[in-house]
Parts: C-alpha cells; sequence; structure tokens
C-alpha cells in the first residue's frame, strides 16, 4: 500500500499551482497578449502529467523497475547536459549565453531538472554498495574513497554553474551530497572539510561571473543597515556599499509580503503581479501567494511542504533496502533545500537563487521531474509494512 497521506499532500500542491498560476499570471498574459487561460492550461497539462506520472510509478514494482528508472535517469539526462552545449540555438534556448532549456515546439525542457532526479538515485544506488556496513574510516581513507563522487560533483557545477550559469542547482545538490555522506557515516571532520571547500568554491563561482557578484553586492546593500547593527565597530563601516539602484525584484517581494498581511488581499487581487514582480508565477511565487493569501496562507503552503519532507523522511526510516533508504532522503533534501532557497531569496536573507519552489511554481520540466521522484518514493513506500503506517501517522 503506498503513503496515501504524502500523495495527498502532494496533490494539494499541485492544485494550488493550477490556482496560483492562472491568479499570478495576469500581467504576463496582457503583456504578451496571450489567451486569458493560456499559464493555466500549460500548467494543466504539466500537472496531469505529473500525476499520471505519480499513478503509474506508485504502481510498479520497486525491486524490479527502480534500478533501470534511476539509471535510465541518470544517464540519459547527464548526456542530454553535456550534448545540449553544442546544439544550434534551434534546438537549445539561449538566454544571456546560458543553454538551458531544449526547445521541443510546444513545450521547453530543462534537463537540469530531471538530472537532480538521476544524480541522487545513483548517489543512493552506489552510496548503498559501497559503504552501508563500512566500519569507520580515517580522514585520508575517506579522502580517497568519497572522492569520486566530489569529482562527479565537479563535473556537474563545470556544466549546470558555469556553462548554464545556474549556481543554484548546484547548491541543492551540493547540500544534498553532503548531508548524504554523513549518512553514509563520513566523520564531522570530513564534512566540515568539505563545508570549508565548498564556501571557498562558492566563493570562486561567484567572482567568476560578474553578474553573481553585482546580485551580491545588490543584496548586501539591502540587508547591511540591520547586520551591521549588531556590530559596534568603527571599523565595520568599511562593509558599507553603495548601489546605483535597489534591486526591485527583492524589494517588490517584500513589499507583496507586507502588503498581504495576515489574511491576504484576496484571490486575484494582488497588486505587485501587475508587473512589479516579472517572475511572480515561478520564483516568485511565494511572495504572490502570501499577498493574495497572507501570512496565514504561506503558513499552511509551508506545513504542507514540510510534511510532506517529513513523511519522505518517515518513509525512509522505515523502509529496509538501503538503496530505498539513501534515495528517499535525497529527494527529501531536494526539495527542502529548493523551497528554502527560495523563501530565503525573497525574504532577502539570501541571494535570489531562480530556483522552483516545488509542486507549485509555474513550470512543466519540474513539475514532471518532482512527480517522477515522488512517484519512486511512493513505489518504495509499498516496501513498508502496514504496520509500520500505523507509526508513522
Amino acid at each position: 500500500m503506498i503513503d496515501k497521506a504524502l500523495l495527498s499532500a502532494i496533490m494539494m500542491l499541485l492544485t494550488l499551482s493550477l490556482v496560483m498560476s492562472y491568479s499570478l499570471s495576469t500581467y504576463a498574459v496582457l503583456h504578451f497578449e496571450y489567451v486569458d487561460y493560456h499559464f493555466f492550461i500549460r500548467q494543466c497539462v504539466g500537472v496531469l502529467g505529473g500525476f499520471s506520472i505519480i499513478i503509474l510509478l506508485s504502481k510498479l514494482d520497486p525491486d524490479r523497475w527502480f534500478i533501470p528508472l534511476g539509471f535510465t535517469l541518470f544517464i540519459l539526462f547527464a548526456l542530454l547536459i553535456i550534448l545540449m552545449q553544442f546544439f544550434s540555438t534551434s534546438w537549445v534556448s539561449d538566454v544571456g549565453g546560458a543553454k538551458r532549456w531544449i526547445d521541443l515546439g510546444v513545450v521547453r525542457l530543462s534537463p537540469v531538472e530531471f538530472f537532480k532526479v538521476g544524480f541522487v538515485f545513483f548517489l543512493a544506488w552506489s552510496l548503498s554498495r559501497k559503504f552501508i556496513e563500512r566500519t569507520s574510516m580515517g580522514f585520508f581513507e575517506e579522502v580517497r574513497a568519497f572522492s569520486p563522487y566530489l569529482f562527479l560533483f565537479f563535473i556537474s557545477v563545470i556544466f549546470i554553474a558555469i556553462l548554464q550559469k545556474d549556481l543554484g542547482q548546484v547548491i541543492v545538490l551540493g547540500g544534498t551530497l553532503l548531508i548524504l555522506f554523513l549518512f553514509v557515516g563520513s566523520s564531522l571532520k570530513f564534512f566540515f572539510s568539505l563545508i570549508i571547500i565548498a564556501f571557498s568554491g562558492f566563493a570562486g563561482l561567484i567572482l567568476y561571473a560578474p553578474h553573481r557578484l553585482i546580485r551580491i553586492k545588490e543584496w548586501w546593500a539591502m540587508v547591511q543597515d540591520s547586520v551591521l547593527a549588531f556590530l559596534p565597530f568603527e571599523s565595520v563601516e568599511n562593509l558599507r556599499v553603495a548601489i546605483e539602484k535597489e534591486p526591485y525584484q527583492i524589494s517588490n517581494a517584500l513589499n507583496a509580503i507586507h502588503n498581504g498581511g495576515m489574511f491576504g488581499t484576496g484571490l486575484g487581487n494582488g497588486q505587485f503581479k501587475l508587473g512589479y514582480l516579472s517572475d511572480v508565477h515561478t520564483d516568485f511565487i511565494l511572495a504572490g501567494i502570501t499577498e493574495e493569501l497572507g501570512f496565514f496562507g504561506l503558513g499552511v503552503v509551508s506545513l504542507i511542504l514540510l510534511f510532506v519532507v517529513y513523511r519522505i523522511f518517515q518513509i525512509a526510516a522505515k523502509v529496509k533496502n538501503p538503496l530505498y533508504y539513501l534515495f528517499s532522503i535525497g529527494v527529501g533534501l531536494l526539495i527542502a533545500f529548493s523551497f528554502l532557497l527560495n523563501a530565503y531569496g525573497i525574504a532577502g536573507i539570501t541571494p535570489i537563487k531562480g530556483i522552483a519552489v516545488p509542486f507549485l511554481s509555474y513550470g512543466g520540466s519540474h513539475i514532471l521531474a518532482s512527480s517522477i521522484a515522488i512517484g519512486m518514493v511512493l513505489m518504495v513506500s509499498k516496501k513498508v509494512s502496514r504496520d509500520c503506517y500505523g507509526c508513522m501517522v
């Protein structure tokens, strides 16, 4: 029996995504002279496709289908990410020099969304075979043992963060990789060493791309007064920066959140979606939801997402197969990190990273990829005994 509570929570999020894709896309519809239901219809296709995938995968036998499906995702979309850099612009959408989407005519496919799921599968498959039964290791032994995974991640950084200029996805993958290392027994010394290396690499990627440096500078200009107020030293005043123009997206996101108040302006009555937030139905959907449904609505959405992550971790805790265990943890981490990066970005806590909110943001690729991940988790949930379901509620 599949985990019906998890399936119900996912369906609530997908239903809300349909409602908000229609409500928040008003300006884009008018600006590009689309028909009123343009985004709603396209989101319907993605949601129905995602729901169909979830149901189909949940009915499959994981012992037969889990590994072939996982390897297909990993190999196919890794190859697409590599090969799409050599495709002509008639096949691949080139935005700002970054080739992120494969143009299939009526739809655009983002291979990195599917690769994330395949990447987590490969990590789970390999780590479960190599480390689950392994005893404690010395530091340099850990370096040798985990170096192949770090090399694979480094290759992913080159193609995703550098060639596709998508640092946010790399942060999600990197965070998931580090936590999975902990779950298979890496030491805290090795873990924190990787954290230091990761921050160094993160700084290097920011310096490598001027647009990221500008984004960091704009973000710091917004939060510097609050942060420096806690440091009563004259020397910290040298950390202040001045910018020519205010980062309007973050400012308008915060204003939209403030305008929503506790219970919102009402569905369809948001003001900041009218050209002030250009990506309000995609990257800034949490700001749009908060303006129209209020902090109460945002709280409900956050609780549902947290419940989804909790339920996935519960499945991981009860399943006996180490591959299923690690994969379920990885999927839960992908959802959690994506949600937190997006939420922190629109709140001004961290710079904007352009990460979709799982199951909510407009876009077929992330809906379908997330649905595949959930379908595989539900496939795994059938391996949890009925008695365990009783203790999971």
